[in-house]
């Protein structure tokens, strides 16, 4: 063969390669597709070259995100493993099974920590507080919360600031919506009524965030900036958000001009405290009961708490007091709304207790009714009735944990060192092997027994975790969702504006996206009588 015919031949072959690219090339995705796809069966969803499941979960980010997590772990009976692109930190085991959970919420709890992944995420918004803290510094920062919150004079503050916001601004607020025959958006007006309360009982400021008018509150505002940017985090590959940050650019740019005005609130307070208490001296402290006054005392080697501890602890007190309660009632009166029998025997149970009063405080058309802590403790039904709103939406919908060493669950998953988790609650709610077939409607009386509030196992209903990093805060939580829940429904019908859309927003707890606009109207005193 002579060497024209030798480059006639190539080039022929050449010419039949590049004819035939365009063929070989969508062949090759169609054999990448398909087997991609069927990995949706073993993995739960495909799992793409170089890309793992980023495809779905980007698509999962545009509708409730939530939802479509359920999903998945319901097809893959309780836990899946997500598979993140080549070289990322996106890996992570997710589960709703109550096995699952009690394992590493309790049977091996020390060797399932936040983690650094997790502290590493969320250190600029809340540093080094409980919410992110483990090891020692948890437990130091829990035992000093606990002694506090198991307090009676705590016990006192939460009772008497309650009264104190209710009545003297929640009502004004609601009734001056009445009157104007306005809308009103009912979950900023109790987040306004949880931060007020927060601030009062931990560290002894009145924000007055729930004042005629509803002002403006800039740090309100930019605290729920920075929880939703923070939670961008978890869905970016760490390299890029940190770039973004080292660039100063996007939500990270979002998120340090928030913290800029978290942080101006929380050393105010501070500060401002400490003057007080110079001023007025260590009496003065030995007779405040807040959190903070109790963790400005010296640490155990006799030093002062830096002012960026403190910081750390009001942050994350914040987190835990106003945006959890605040938006459980939220959920709770959209749900209330829809099933008028539940509201119907929660108005029946609120006004017996009422007109049951043996110093005959029990006249049902008393406009100035205030709610008796030993009444709002009987209150079983409506108890039932929120942690059925807990269970469904629960405030805080997914949470982290990181494993010290090698593990395996109950349910046979294999965990290797430094794996992520993922427990889902919001998932875990609309699980019929947990819950039965109609998990997902909303029915207080699974919650009752013989007529009482009867609680589920923490690892069944994770609404207040479990193990030794159950809520500190349950008891002053439900006392507080109740004595709210009680004083609207007694006085008003919540109705939600027609059409107004209700979708939960991506960020740390379970916000409603819109919020939820209502209109109220007030109770006839006929009605009331209906039940004595």
């Amino acid at each position: 063969m002579n060497q024209t015919t030798l480059h006639s031949s190539s080039g022929g072959i050449l010419g039949l390669l590049l004819t035939l690219l365009p063929e070989l090339t969508i062949a090759a995705a169609i054999f990448v597709a398909i087997h991609s796809l069927r990995q949706k069966n073993r993995h739960g969803l495909p799992v793409w070259p170089l890309v793992g499941m980023l495809p779905s979960l980007l698509l999962g980010l545009r509708g409730n995100m939530y939802e479509w997590i359920s999903g998945v772990i319901d097809r893959m009976n309780g836990t899946f493993v997500f598979k993140g692109p080549w070289l990322t930190n996106l890996h992570c085991v997710v589960t709703a099974d109550p096995r699952n959970l009690e394992h590493l919420l309790k049977t091996r709890f020390a060797s399932f920590p936040k983690g650094p992944y997790f502290r590493g995420t969320v250190r600029d918004l809340l540093g080094e507080g409980i919410f992110n803290a483990d090891d020692e510094e948890w437990r130091r920062q829990r035992k000093e919360a606990s002694l506090r919150f198991h307090s009676a004079e705590f016990r006192k503050l939460t009772a008497e600031s309650l009264v104190e916001l209710v009545h003297s601004r929640l009502i004004p607020v609601l009734e001056d919506s009445l009157a104007q025959h306005a809308e009103l958006d009912l979950q900023d007006v109790l987040l306004r009524l949880t931060f007020d309360n927060v601030c009062m009982i931990a560290f002894g400021v009145d924000p007055g965030c729930l004042s005629p008018g509803l002002p403006i509150i800039p740090f309100a505002k930019a605290f729920e900036d920075a929880t939703e940017a923070s939670v961008v985090r978890f869905i970016t590959p760490t390299a890029l958000w940190k770039a973004l940050r080292y660039l100063d650019i996007g939500t990270e740019r979002k998120l340090r001009r928030s913290l800029e005005r978290v942080d101006q609130f929380a050393y105010n307070v501070i500060r401002k405290r400490e003057q007080d208490l110079l001023i007025k001296g260590s009496t003065a402290a030995a007779s405040k009961s807040d959190l903070l006054t109790a963790f400005m005392k010296d640490d155990e080697e006799g030093k002062p708490f830096s002012e960026k501890f403190l910081r750390d602890i009001c942050v994350n007190f914040i987190l835990a007091g106003r945006d959890t309660s605040s938006v459980a009632l939220a959920w709770f009166f959209w749900l209330v709304d829809k099933n008028p029998a539940v509201e119907e025997r929660i108005l029946e149970e609120v006004c017996r207790i009422v007109g049951g009063r043996s110093d005959g405080g029990g006249d049902l058309d008393h406009d100035e009714v205030v709610f008796r802590p030993e009444e709002v403790k009987r209150m079983d039904y409506l108890q039932a009735a929120l942690s059925e709103a807990l269970r469904l939406y629960p405030s805080v919908p997914v949470d982290h944990k990181e494993v010290v060493e090698d593990e395996v669950f109950p349910d046979g998953t294999v965990l290797k060192k430094g794996t992520k988790v993922i427990y889902a609650m919001y998932a875990m709610g609309r699980m019929e092997s947990i819950w039965g077939k109609d998990c997902r409607d909303f029915k207080p009386e699974r919650w009752l027994r013989d007529g009482h509030f009867s609680s589920e196992s923490a690892y069944k209903f994770t609404a207040f975790n479990g193990g030794p990093r159950l809520c500190l805060g349950k008891d002053f939580a439900y006392y507080q969702m109740k004595f709210v829940a009680a004083s609207i429904v007694y006085r008003y019908r919540v109705k939600v504006v027609n059409g107004h859309p209700v979708v939960p927003k991506l960020a740390l707890t379970m916000y409603m996206k819109h919020g939820l606009k209502v209109e109220l109207s007030r109770r006839d005193k006929s009605e009331l009588r209906r039940f004595l």
